[in-house]
């Protein structure tokens, strides 16, 4: 009788003409007293530990009752049936119904059926000889008003025991079901991987980080896959474990692993492991048991295993320390932000995870925002500023091509101006992870190259840093690790959003009051504070980079500067102020300045400043 699923749609028995929209993988068709409790249950068991969506009737059904349009729906919605064809199966009209039903949805929807000979032969069903000459027997003197139903059971029995399947005859029962489980989700992954045409970009990473698993080989690899917050390294590593888990002997994709960790600790992760792998609730009494169990128990099983977002090398250690925790052949994915974890435990590679092109971004944002695969003439333009915004970051494409989605143009362009402003904040909540976990010289570093050093030369960069104490020789390869910065050839880049991140971190410090930021770039907060004299010991940086055709626009504001304006600005390490001109000489600079550049009036006076660290370019 049947296989689980969401709930079940609308009756209809009749096969809709529309693309079906499955609800479930499998639709489990058997006779209850011939196997419910024994061969269909282990069945169902194994489909669910693989993660195969299967529907079965619970119900327990009385002979000759008519089969509901509800369960004729289950059928449709069904992308597969399994149709395990026991000595008594014919003997149930429910069954035969289900049987004529799954036959049309094979032929007119394309289902894939797997039929099961289990103890009988199928000649034996195409013939229609033995228990199923009796029960036809039966059917006709019943339904012999009605005789061209029990010819189409017929038929529809005859057209099934004539597709290839699996015969369940003096043979170990567990062996057959892994085979069938493991054929169905080998078939089950290619039409998943024609559903992963909304995951833009994917189908080319993937056959690169397939490329480093190199399934061929029967060496044990570990891959890393790096990058930044948002790029799409969890559901790549999805993809391919989807695609490939069946061709090994357990598998275990264990999600969120430092979100896990923070709430429930190692032993928990641990636990997951092992049952998603060796199907078994095994308790575990400490991590250093967890350890042991992984070690001794897998070290001989071929696996697949994903370690999802790690973020702490004692993750790595507890979990999948090294390549002789598992058998030959196995493979382990760990998807992180940080490059120097997978250094230290030493991976077989490091598959860098990169962000979509231009025409991926712009394709992915019209799928969420028009759910198609591009915009419409008339908001071209404006999908391509959005693309520009994201800079090929899928998580900020996704979230805002969602939020546009059935919105007006002019709701589209404010928008766009808002977000100048205020900056998406789920998109920042992500971003900001990789953050949180720094030193906090490593948090000054990055805020500073977010506010004001963002595509310089790295040496500039480097030397400017060193003098304000903050290490950068380390602190930058920290950041690069957990791919916050990176280097294109002698600059730092750092992703848009990231920046904008930085900047935001910085203005929430105190929004309406600029003078008690940390650091300041903007003119407008820069002439306010200056001007007003508002400035606090909060603030340690000010940045000001004025394009020169901008110098003559800004010159009559900046001559109003007042001379006590960095009277109060007793922190202050580092003041940069380029093509402005000072119509009054400050009164004073603060003796915590570490980096002074700029403004000759600026540099006349440094004097002033008893620190004898003071870099003046």
């Amino acid at each position: 009788m049947a296989a689980i699923s969401t709930q079940t749609a609308s009756s209809s028995s009749s096969v809709s003409s529309s693309t079906p929209k499955w609800k479930c993988d499998v639709f489990l068709s058997f006779r209850g007293e011939d196997t419910r409790n024994r061969f269909t249950d282990h069945l169902y068991v194994a489909l669910k530990q693989k993660g195969i969506f299967t529907f079965r009737d619970e119900e327990k059904l009385e002979t000759g009752k008519s089969i509901s349009s509800e369960l004729l729906k289950a059928i449709e919605e069904s992308r597969s049936a399994i149709v395990i064809l026991s000595r008594n199966y014919a003997s149930s009209t429910w069954c035969l119904d289900e049987l004529v039903k799954i036959i049309r949805c094979m032929k007119e929807m394309k289902m894939m059926v797997l039929p099961i000979f289990y103890d009988v032969d199928p000649s034996t069903i195409r013939k229609q000889m033995g228990t199923f000459a009796q029960a036809f027997d039966k059917h006709e003197e019943r339904f012999k008003d009605h005789i061209e139903k029990v010819q189409a059971w017929r038929t529809a029995l005859i057209e099934v025991a004539n597709l290839k399947g699996w015969h369940v005859q003096d043979r170990p029962e567990s062996q057959i079901i892994q085979k069938i489980v493991g054929e169905l989700w080998h078939k089950l992954g290619y039409s998943f991987l024609e559903n992963t045409k909304n995951l833009v970009g994917i189908i080319s990473r993937r056959e690169k980080l397939e490329s480093c698993l190199d399934l061929g080989s029967n060496d044990v690899r570990i891959i890393g896959i790096w990058g930044m917050g948002g790029i799409g390294k969890t559901t790549l590593a999805r993809v391919v474990f989807r695609m490939f888990s069946n061709k090994f002997e357990g598998g275990c994709f264990l999600a969120n692993v430092r979100g896990v960790f923070e709430k429930d600790g190692l032993v928990q992760l641990q636990q997951q492991l092992i049952l998603q792998i060796l199907n078994e609730n095994i308790s575990v009494q400490d991590v250093n048991d967890g350890v042991f169990v992984i070690k001794n128990r897998l070290r001989h099983k071929r696996i697949l295993l994903v370690l999802d977002d790690v973020d702490q090398l004692d993750q790595l250690n507890k979990l999948a320390e090294n390549h002789t925790w598992f058998g030959l052949g196995s493979r382990v994915i760990i998807t992180t932000r940080d490059k120097h974890l997978l250094q230290i435990i030493g991976v077989n590679e490091i598959y860098e995870a990169k962000g979509l092109t231009e025409d991926e971004s712009l394709h992915l944002l019209s799928l969420k925002a028009f759910k198609k695969g591009h915009p419409p003439e008339d908001y071209l333009k404006l999908s391509k500023h959005f693309v520009n915004y994201a800079c090929g970051l899928p998580l900020a494409i996704e979230i805002l091509g969602s939020f546009l989605f059935g919105r007006s143009i002019h709701q589209w362009k404010s928008t766009l101006n808002r977000l100048k402003q205020f900056p998406e904040k789920d998109i920042l909540q992500v971003l900001r992870i990789s953050f949180e976990g720094l030193h906090e010289t490593e948090k000054e570093i990055f805020l500073n190259i977010a506010c004001f050093f963002n595509h310089e030369e790295k040496k500039d960069v480097v030397e400017i840093l060193n003098y304000l104490d903050l290490f950068p020789d380390v602190g930058l390869e920290v950041l690069f690790d957990k791919s916050l910065v990176k280097f294109r050839g002698h600059t730092l880049w750092m992703h848009d959003l990231l920046q904008e991140m930085g900047k935001n971190m910085v203005y929430e410090e105190c929004p309406k009051e600029p003078g008690k930021r940390g650091k300041l770039w903007q003119f407008k907060d820069i002439d306010n504070v200056l001007t007003e004299n508002t400035g606090t010991k909060a603030v340690q940086g000010i940045v000001l980079k004025l394009h020169k055709q901008k110098e003559e626009l800004h010159k009559q504001k900046v001559a109003y500067w007042n001379p006590e304006s960095f009277s109060k600005v007793h922190d202050l390490k580092l003041l940069r102020i380029d093509n402005v001109h000072l119509l009054h000489e400050p009164k004073y600079l603060p003796n915590a300045l570490r980096f002074l550049t700029g403004v000759n009036t600026l540099q006349n006076i440094f004097h002033q400043v008893s620190n004898k660290s003071l870099l003046i370019v």
